[in-house]
Order: C-alpha cells, then sequence, then structure tokens
C-alpha cells in the first residue's frame, strides 16, 4: 500500500509533465524527465539502504526512523488532500515556466524538476518501508513493495488513457484513511523502541516497555489495527459506493404545486 500511493503519485507527476511537454510540442525535453526519474529513484534506494542500515543497528535508532516516518505519512497525507484536485494545474504551470527558456535551461529546469517531486516521493517511500524493515522479512518486503509499484504503474496508465474514469479524489481519501492508522502504529512502535533503549524521560521504561509489547506489530493488539489497515478503508470505500447508488436511483426531487402554477 505504501509503495501503491507514493508510486502512483510520482507516476501521475510523470505523466502529467510528459503529456503537457507532448502537447506542446518539446518532445526533446522528454529526456529531461527519464535523466530526472532515474537520478530519483537510485538516491531513494540509496537512502533506503541507509536507513535500513542504521535502523537496524539500536532500538533508539528505530524508533527515531519510525517516528520521522510517521511525521512523512501525515505530511504526505495532508499534502495531498490538500493539492490532489489541482495536482495537474499546478505541475503544467511549473513546467511552462521552466520549458520557456533556451532548450539547454528548459532541460535543467525540468530535469530539477522531477528529480525534486519524484525524489520527495522515493524518499517518503524509503523512510517508511526503511521504518519497517526491522520487523519484516526482506524478501516480502521487496515482493510486496515491487506489487504496489507496478498496481500503481498500471493504474498511472489507466489514468493517462481513461483519466474521466478514475476518481482520484476518492482514491487519496480511501488512501489517507490507511496512512493515519498506519501512522498512528508507527508512533507506537517508535515509543516502544524508545522505552527498550531506557530513552524515555521521567518515565518507567521497562513498565512501558512491557505495556506496550501488545500493541506492536506482532502484539495481539498491534495485529489487529494491521488488520484495520485494509478494513477500515474497505469499509469507507463500500459506504461511498453504496452512497453514490442510492443517489443514482434516488427519485428527483418534487415541485410544489403553487411553485408549477407560477412556472
Amino acid at each position: 500500500m505504501i509503495t501503491f500511493r507514493e508510486g502512483l503519485e510520482a507516476f501521475l507527476i510523470v505523466a502529467i509533465s510528459a503529456t503537457y511537454l507532448i502537447q506542446t510540442g518539446r518532445r526533446p525535453l522528454l529526456r529531461a524527465i527519464n535523466w530526472g526519474v532515474v537520478t530519483a529513484v537510485l538516491m531513494s534506494v540509496t537512502l533506503g539502504i541507509v536507513l535500513a542500515h542504521i535502523g537496524g543497528m539500536t532500538p533508539i535508532w528505530e524508533g527515531y526512523l519510525a517516528l520521522l516516518a510517521s511525521v512523512l505519512v501525515v505530511s504526505c497525507t495532508v499534502h495531498m488532500l490538500r493539492h490532489g484536485k489541482r495536482m495537474k494545474k499546478e505541475i503544467t504551470n511549473r513546467l511552462q515556466s521552466m520549458s520557456a527558456n533556451t532548450t539547454l535551461a528548459a532541460a535543467i529546469g525540468v530535469f530539477v524538476f522531477i528529480l525534486l517531486m519524484v525524489g520527495r516521493e522515493g524518499i517518503e517511500t524509503a523512510t517508511m518501508l526503511a521504518a519497517l524493515i526491522a520487523e519484516g522479512d526482506t524478501v516480502h518486503m521487496v515482493a510486496g513493495g515491487l506489487m504496489g509499484v507496478l498496481c500503481a504503474a498500471t493504474m498511472a496508465w489507466a489514468w493517462s488513457r481513461y483519466g474521466h474514469r478514475v476518481n482520484l479524489s476518492r482514491f487519496f481519501r480511501v488512501t489517507a484513511i490507511f496512512m493515519v492508522l498506519f501512522s498512528i502504529q508507527l508512533v507506537i512502535y517508535a515509543f516502544h523502541e524508545f522505552s527498550e533503549a531506557q530513552a524515555l524521560p521521567f518515565l518507567d521504561n521497562h513498565y512501558w516497555h512491557n505495556l506496550s509489547e501488545p500493541y506492536g506489530p506482532e502484539g495481539r493488539y498491534g495485529e489487529w489495527l494491521s488488520y484495520s489497515l485494509a478494513f477500515v478503508p474497505g469499509i469507507y470505500l463500500l459506504f461511498t459506493w453504496l452512497k453514490d447508488r442510492m443517489a443514482l436511483h434516488a427519485p428527483p426531487p418534487r415541485v410544489p404545486s403553487d411553485h408549477r402554477a407560477a412556472a
């Protein structure tokens, strides 16, 4: 789900940028987009490996990494809820100002723009996955991450072909629920790791470590929180779908007789 959401946003940025350059007759600048994507991906993968190594050294580093990831989760969720509807307009406006310069300056501007926009999603993804890698199987996490990227690429392609049918606003609302629940799980995990490292000031770290153990990803209550990551967004999606179906089949509002007479 992490790579699906972040990957979708990154793919949409690339798709919107490439479509704009093609429609405005600036095909040579597509190479700058390609180089920007490759550079951003390599930087993100490198950062993820470094953070996973640092986080795996001591519990206190794992706690700091989980806390940082939770902040990134909340910030990117708020950002998309605010700017998701205006994403296309904002991207095309920025590209228009950058690509209006000379060829070299335009290529550099497009490259830096894609590097920053895609790199932001990559950094968020790398940080969140690195925070989880200490608690999960690396092989399964890599497989799940690749599946999420593949799903994001497929949905971005569908958006480019059938954009009028893809309700991106609803998608970002549903995944926002997931991300908020996921950030709660990260905060609990960070608190547990800080207590294990005896790093909580003014508190009995041993007591709070034992108390928070069942709420971790592998704890009794933590498992239910993990299940809610899929269950709660699914319930919300089902509710909105039923609401749309009821509105579609609802009879039109009746016009009062006096209004009809006046007409």
